[in-house]
């Protein structure tokens, strides 16, 4: 998922529960299926995050050399206006695009 296109909200939203439990008719089901997807995405952004800052990874031992710079500074101020990694799950959750299944259920089906 793009996230940076995303269409979730960047702030807290108060949200209807009826459309949250209408995919799995089950309101805890559905949040902890939002949780996961939302723990994915936490770890996809963080990993893009390292990614774009090992760039400029300084490997000197010298405590006494700090700097600033401002790139790098650029990219940390974006990825913290982004929205939050349970919001962006919550939003895909919404509008279907994500995807679940429960094995329990699976079974029954079958037998």
């Amino acid at each position: 998922m793009d996230y940076k296109k995303s269409k979730a909200p960047v702030s807290t939203v108060t949200r209807d529960i009826t459309t949250l439990w209408k995919e799995t008719d089950n309101l805890y089901e559905s949040v902890a299926i939002i949780a996961k997807r939302s723990n994915q995405i936490a770890a996809e952004i963080k990993q893009d995050l390292n990614k774009k800052l090992a760039e400029f990874a300084s490997y000197n031992d010298s405590l006494e050399e700090v700097f600033e710079n401002r790139e790098q500074i650029e990219i940390s101020r974006y990825y913290e206006k982004l929205p939050k990694p349970t919001l962006l799950a919550t939003q895909e959750f919404i509008e279907g695009n994500v995807y679940f299944r429960d094995p329990s259920k699976e079974k029954v089906n079958e037998a």
